[in-house]
């Protein structure tokens, strides 16, 4: 039902758009996150987006990374500058539970920050 896109290789100090198509589901309810996991690590947060489009960043973040949506196309992207080695994850979207409204996960898509 989340089908993210964009990852790839990229320089430090490089840009990448993921983005995030919903089908089967209709994004605008939903409060809809980013998250990621490195090698070893747990998930984590990255970015969310309210209803209303207000955004709540990680800590680790640093202003490097915009959230947005858009519920006409149905997606949502995240928008990532400054990339550091240590960005480096699978990168996953989700659509959170909301009322009675199940969620859901993306597949995932890789970012490598290497140089």
């Amino acid at each position: 039902q989340l089908v993210e896109s964009g990852g790839g290789l990229v320089q430090p100090g490089g840009s990448l758009t993921l983005s995030c198509a919903a089908s089967g589901l209709i994004i605008g309810p939903y409060p809809m996150e980013w998250h990621r996991q490195a090698p070893g690590k747990q998930r984590e947060l990255v970015a969310r987006i309210g209803r209303y489009r207000n955004t709540v960043y990680a800590t680790f973040v640093e202003g490097r990374f915009t959230i947005t949506r858009d519920n006409g196309k149905n997606t949502v992207d995240l928008r990532m500058t400054s990339l550091r080695p240590e960005d480096t994850a699978v990168y996953y979207c989700h659509a959170e539970p909301v009322n009675s409204l199940p969620g859901a996960w993306g597949q995932g898509t890789q970012v490598t920050v290497s140089s």
